[in-house]
């Protein structure tokens, strides 16, 4: 079995993979443990009443998926060949992978505005999600900046933990569902800023972090300043497909298409796990949760598979 992808995805398919006696190949990729390996905090990982660090928890699931008999390997992927079994996959160094099965986990990255001090103070109050780390602003100024489905979700759910939720767009209006607009509108705790975009994220002194956004009034031109604790960048996710394309059924986004309830792509014995088929739910648990469903999918797919070769030798 090869899996792309070494994030909680990968690495829990390989786990299962290899306690089912498929041989799997980890193919880490460009991003080896996967996005929990640029945050800090875990709170929200069951199984742990402190705070983890995110690198370490990607780290002892490598090291599990690793004593468990799984492969990794340093490569990445330029090439894919799915139209025939096994499937042939060819690193940026030349180096093949052929395999019986194969799970893409290669995930989707947040899209950033781009700015120097948003890159600096990314987890020190500069985040992409606010599932992960809105508990750590509770009863603190928080702003969300986008206009889709997922900046009207974000600040919604911010709500929960702070009082005070500003939502910045630069339009004048927002392109999310009209059902979360008038939830949104109905929300007292949440205002909004028109026609606005951020210019910069302004950091206190020593290790405090953020502590105001830098704006600017697109239609005049004019600055103003908001104090904030935490600024989420919520303008959508960029899954990680492009091998894929014109190889796997994708998505309007661009995710890979599943077979609802299960990880089956539309080429028998591909299947894939992760953020890069879930674009509701972007958690590493439900990462973890359907890379073990891509293992138990390939297993089935491989002893359907040995059945009817061995019946077809039956009749023949």
């Amino acid at each position: 079995m090869l899996i792309l992808g070494s994030g909680p995805a990968g690495l829990s398919a390989a786990i299962y993979g290899a306690r089912a006696g498929m041989a799997p190949i980890v193919v880490q990729g460009i991003q080896p443990g996967g996005q929990l390996t640029t945050t800090t905090d875990v709170e929200n990982y069951p199984g742990f009443r402190e705070v983890i660090q995110g690198p370490w928890l990607m780290e002892e699931m490598q090291a599990q998926a690793e004593h468990v008999g799984a492969q990794m390997m340093w490569d990445t992927i330029v090439e894919v060949d799915l139209s025939q079994r096994p499937f042939r996959l060819v690193g940026d160094g030349g180096h093949v992978y052929l395999g019986d099965t194969l799970v893409i986990a290669t995930g989707a990255q947040a899209k950033w505005l781009g700015l120097d001090s948003e890159q600096k103070l990314r987890g020190q109050g500069v985040s992409a999600c606010a599932t992960c780390d809105g508990f750590f602003f509770r009863g603190k100024k928080v702003a969300v900046i986008g206009g889709g489905n997922t900046a009207v979700e974000e600040a919604l759910y911010l709500t929960n933990h702070s009082h005070d939720v500003t939502l910045i767009h630069r339009r004048d209006t927002l392109r999310a569902e009209k059902i979360l607009q008038e939830r949104l509108f109905k929300h007292h705790g949440v205002k909004v800023l028109w026609n606005t975009e951020v210019e910069e994220f302004v950091g206190g002194e020593g290790n405090e972090g953020l502590v105001a956004l830098n704006l600017k009034d697109t239609r005049t031109g004019e600055s103003s300043r908001l104090d904030v604790h935490g600024g989420f960048v919520a303008i959508g996710h960029h899954p990680a497909t492009e091998l894929f394309q014109g190889h796997l059924e994708l998505d309007a986004d661009h995710y890979i298409e599943v077979e609802p309830g299960t990880t089956r792509t539309s080429v028998p014995g591909v299947f894939a796990c992760g953020d890069v088929m879930d674009k509701i739910y972007r958690q590493a648990i439900t990462a973890a949760g359907t890379g073990c469903m891509a293992a138990l999918d390939a297993e089935r797919y491989l002893a359907e598979a040995d059945f009817e070769a061995e019946e077809a030798v039956a009749a023949e």
